[in-house]
Formats: C-alpha cells, sequence, structure tokens
C-alpha cells in the first residue's frame, strides 16, 4: 500500500536515486555534460527541499514532488513503480492543494507531456531553454 506524506532529510539520498534512476530511464536528450551538472544541482538541492513523497509500506519512498505554491517544479517516480497510479496520485495531491496547478515539461519527454495532458492539463506556452537557461525547451501547462 502507498501513503505520502512530507518528505524527511533521511529520505535524501533515495529521492536523489529516484531522480538519477528516472532521469536516466526518459531524459535520453540530455548532453553528457549536462546530464552530470544538473545531477549535481540537484543532489545539492532536493534533499533538504520541502518535498511530498510517496512511501510503501516499509516507509520507502518510490515517488516525490515539489511544489512552490501553485507551480509543481518536479514529480518523479521509480522506473519500478511507473504506471502504477502513484504519480496521478501526487498530482492529485497537488491539485486539492491548487486546482489551476501549472507545470513545465521537458518538449523532449513526450511521456510526461502525455501523462500531463492525460490528467486534463493544457498546454499554454512554451519556452525554448529550461529554468537554468539550458537549450532545453519547455512546455508550460495547466490544469483546464
Amino acid at each position: 500500500m502507498i501513503s505520502y506524506r512530507p518528505s524527511f532529510p533521511d529520505d535524501g539520498d533515495r529521492i536523489v536515486d529516484i531522480w538519477r534512476r528516472a532521469v536516466d530511464a526518459t531524459h535520453d536528450f540530455l548532453s553528457p555534460e549536462d546530464r552530470v551538472a544538473i545531477e549535481a544541482e540537484v543532489a545539492a538541492f532536493l534533499p533538504a527541499a520541502p518535498l511530498w513523497v510517496a512511501v510503501d509500506d516499509q516507509d520507502v519512498v518510490v515517488a516525490f514532488m515539489l511544489l512552490e505554491g501553485g507551480h509543481m517544479q518536479a514529480l518523479f517516480v521509480d522506473p519500478d513503480h511507473r504506471g502504477t497510479g502513484v504519480g496521478r496520485n501526487l498530482v492529485s495531491l497537488a491539485l486539492a492543494q491548487h486546482p489551476a496547478l501549472t507545470v513545465d515539461v521537458n518538449a523532449q519527454n513526450p511521456q510526461a507531456l502525455g501523462f500531463y495532458e492525460r490528467l486534463g492539463f493544457v498546454p499554454t506556452g512554451r519556452s525554448e531553454t529550461d529554468g537554468q537557461g539550458r537549450s532545453y525547451p519547455l512546455i508550460h501547462l495547466r490544469k483546464g
């Protein structure tokens, strides 16, 4: 059974591992240099960030989400738990707090774009670079 809770400091290593495994499964468009640089940024920031996590019955984190106001900054699911509804449930948790939730998706990640569109998100714009100015276009979405 999966449950949801705020993250704890002790979850940090597992959260970074989920990020790494999820990115390796879905972000093959990243250059090797950018992949290494982004992981260093993530490892420095993510463990202390105020995340919502999905945990199994052993309290092991299987997915996480970062919300800042009404914007979802991150949603990553352990590849072993993709397709189980855990990501959809985290989005539902976010929507309960922010019905007009927004999220940005890498344009080169059609799996993520399809996921959000199936949940009723609609494109509202596009940026040619990511939040750090790298050449990875983003599609901006809002819950319709």
